[in-house]
């Protein structure tokens, strides 16, 4: 009797198939989430992931997750994850759809990562009609680190850095971000929803699904806001802060459409393949017909492997060298990068800038442990000089090298290569003059590479051949000091 009791039902509502079958963010209590007992997330979360399954894209989703309480979305969803840094969800979201266009990118965000720091980058990609779907999660606060106010905060909500509540003279009104991006003519379609009595969630629900199926169908740029309750932050019971997103929430943020072009929008048609690898340097502009054949001379060099730190004042031509030997390097055939990093001084401000050449894929552009310091000033030196790898090269812009830097595990050469520069007929060029030394000690790049880069580079006349007598006489300093060091 019991079996033909147990038969007569059906279960109609189970946990997703996306979830994992546990949540290993803890050890303990891997049956449950992280969130409060009545946040609004986890609502967000099981609307999602029903539409995942009814839509059958679990293999094709990726999930962007954000900096805020839903940061461990990737506990919860098995489908593809992404952590973002702090409001760059729709960046990395148009990344992973560029770079992946079969695949469904949805991206997660609460408030404030995505209507603060975040304003800019969910902008433009609803400017350009990216084919993601963005999940926007509305609470009015900043909940995860305290309960600042955020730029959708409420008139006269009190929070910590507004005590005496929201201030339209001080803090300014509220942000109303889907009426905000319902201006733009790229965007398919965005709703509000909330999350203050059952009906308002089952039509959450449908919203939610509408947008990722415009996503699966390619029209473009779907965003649902969810107003959410969050008792913890409000210091309200569940039951009050759900009825405070219908009662209160809602009369600022009105719930419905804002705009729906799903009926007249055409599938986006997938862009096709990028250049292929060999086409790129034509693209750039860096093919010559009268040049060799650089990229078979570069393989016969044997591990080209530098990381090469530059470091000066402004006005030094400090990241000029530094794009010199990266565009020659690239003009090789070589991997390189080039990433600068300066003050906002124009002059005499500090200045340097990170060079990677290397036979091999480039993992970083970031130079910490140099085997090359190029340093132009004796502040530089001490500010980097303890950085260089074991075995690596110091090149100074010095009389002498200061003997409280001295190093027996590096190799240096200490020469004032503004002299140097300066009776070639402009001490400006000493950035040269240390170029041709590095060149001539590493012995790693074909010179008509860099004499193409020069050439690319350097628009006067006058500063380019300059700029070849100098790199020429730091080949030949370097080749007298080994020789000085050979007679010693």
């Amino acid at each position: 009797m019991s079996n033909q009791v147990e038969s007569d039902y059906e279960v109609v509502h189970s946990k997703a198939k996306v979830f994992y079958e546990t949540y290993e963010r803890k050890e303990e209590l891997q049956h449950q989430t992280h969130y409060c007992p009545g946040c609004g997330h986890g609502i967000a979360h099981k609307m999602l992931a029903r539409a995942i399954d009814e839509l059958g894209i679990q293999d094709r989703t990726v999930l962007i997750s954000p900096v805020g309480c839903s940061v461990f979305a990737y506990h919860y969803f098995d489908v593809g994850n992404i952590q973002a840094a702090h409001g760059r969800a729709p960046a990395v979201a148009t990344a992973a759809k560029r770079s992946h266009p079969h695949s469904i990118v949805i991206s997660y965000q609460g408030d404030g990562d995505l209507s603060a720091i975040g304003s800019a980058e969910i902008l433009h990609a609803a400017n350009r009609g990216e084919n993601i779907t963005v999940i926007f999660v509305n609470n009015a606060i900043y909940s995860m680190t305290g309960g600042q106010a955020a730029p959708t905060t409420l008139l006269g909500q009190k929070s910590t850095t507004t005590p005496l509540g929201r201030s339209a003279a001080n803090e300014g009104y509220p942000l109303r971000m889907s009426e905000l991006l319902a201006t733009l003519d790229a965007p398919v379609y965005i709703e509000r929803v909330g999350l203050g009595d059952n009906k308002q969630i089952a039509q959450a629900a449908r919203a939610i699904k509408k947008a990722v199926e415009n996503q699966v169908q390619g029209l473009g740029f779907s965003l649902i806001e969810v107003l959410a309750p969050c008792p913890t932050i409000w210091k309200m019971s569940a039951v009050d802060a759900q009825h405070w997103v219908r009662d209160v929430m809602e009369k600022t943020y009105p719930l419905g459409v804002v705009c729906d072009r799903t009926k007249e929008r055409q599938p986006r048609a997938i862009a096709g393949p990028g250049p292929r690898l060999e086409e790129i340097p034509a693209l750039l502009g860096i093919v010559h017909d009268d040049q060799p054949d650089v990229p078979s001379a570069c393989r016969e060099i044997d591990d080209v492997d530098l990381h090469v730190r530059v470091a000066g004042f402004g006005g030094q031509g400090v990241l000029l060298l530094g794009e010199i030997l990266a565009e020659a390097g690239l003009d090789a055939g070589l991997e390189v990068s080039w990433l600068p990093s300066y003050g906002p001084e124009m002059r005499s401000g500090t200045s340097n800038c990170h060079v990677r050449v290397s036979k091999n894929p480039i993992d970083s552009p970031l130079v910490t442990v140099p085997n090359f310091l190029v340093a132009m000033n004796e502040p530089s030196l001490r500010k980097f000089d303890l950085s260089v790898k074991p075995g690596g090269w110091v090149i100074y812009n010095g009389d002498a090298f200061p003997a409280d830097c001295e190093r027996d595990d590096v190799n240096v050469l200490a020469l004032n290569f503004t002299r140097a520069a300066d009776e070639l007929g402009d001490p400006r060029a000493a950035n040269m003059v240390m170029l041709g030394a590095l060149l001539e000690i590493t012995g790693g790049l074909p010179q008509a590479s860099i004499d193409a880069a020069l050439r690319r580079l350097v628009k006067s006349e006058r500063w380019y051949q300059l700029d070849g007598l100098a790199l020429a006489r730091g080949r030949a300093l370097y080749r007298e000091s080994r020789n000085k060091e050979v007679a010693q």
